[in-house]
C-alpha cells in the first residue's frame, strides 16, 4: 500500500472530526514545491479538491500530523520550496512564527529562500489582502519567480 494510501484510509482522528477523515493529500516523490495547508472546510471536505473553500480556517488535529508529517516530508526528497500556508501550518512548519499571520507573512525574507509563508487563499481573506496591498506589490513576484525556476 502506498503512503497516500495508508494516510487516505487512517482512521486514528474519525471520533473527533463531525464529517469524518478525509485527509486531502497529493504526494509525487519528484515534487519540487511542498504545499502546506490547513484543515479544509465542508466543501474540500467533500470535493477533495485543495482550497475549493471559502472557510477551513481550523487548525487539523495534531495525531494527525504528528503520525504522518513526517512520513510524507521524508518522502518528498526533491523539495526546494515550501509554501506554508495560513496561521496554523505556519505555527506548525516555521521554526519561529511572529506575533500573528500579517507579521509572519511580511517577516517572508526572514525564512530564508527556501520557504514562504503566504496566507490562505480564502475569499473570506479578501479583506486582509485589500489592507496588506505590499503582499500583492512585494511578495507575489517573488513567488511567481521562484516557482518558475522550479518549472
Amino acid at each position: 500500500m502506498t503512503l497516500v494510501q495508508r494516510i487516505r484510509d487512517c482512521r486514528i482522528c474519525e471520533k473527533d472530526l463531525p464529517l469524518g477523515p478525509r485527509p486531502i493529500i497529493k504526494l509525487h516523490p519528484d515534487a519540487k514545491i511542498l504545499i502546506a495547508g490547513q484543515a479544509p472546510g465542508s466543501r474540500v471536505h467533500k470535493t477533495g479538491v485543495p482550497f475549493d473553500d471559502p472557510s477551513g480556517d481550523l487548525p487539523p488535529l495534531k495525531i494527525c500530523a504528528t503520525t504522518w508529517r513526517q512520513e510524507a516530508i521524508d518522502y518528498l526528497k526533491n523539495v526546494q520550496l515550501t509554501l506554508v500556508i495560513g496561521q496554523y501550518a505556519q505555527a506548525w512548519h516555521l521554526d519561529a512564527t511572529k506575533k500573528n499571520l500579517t507579521d509572519t507573512v511580511r517577516a517572508w525574507k526572514d525564512y530564508g529562500e527556501s520557504v514562504l509563508p503566504l496566507p490562505h487563499p480564502s475569499p473570506r481573506n479578501n479583506i486582509w489582502l485589500a489592507k496588506n496591498r505590499w503582499f500583492e506589490k512585494e511578495l507575489i513576484p517573488v513567488l511567481r519567480t521562484r516557482i518558475r525556476k522550479l518549472i
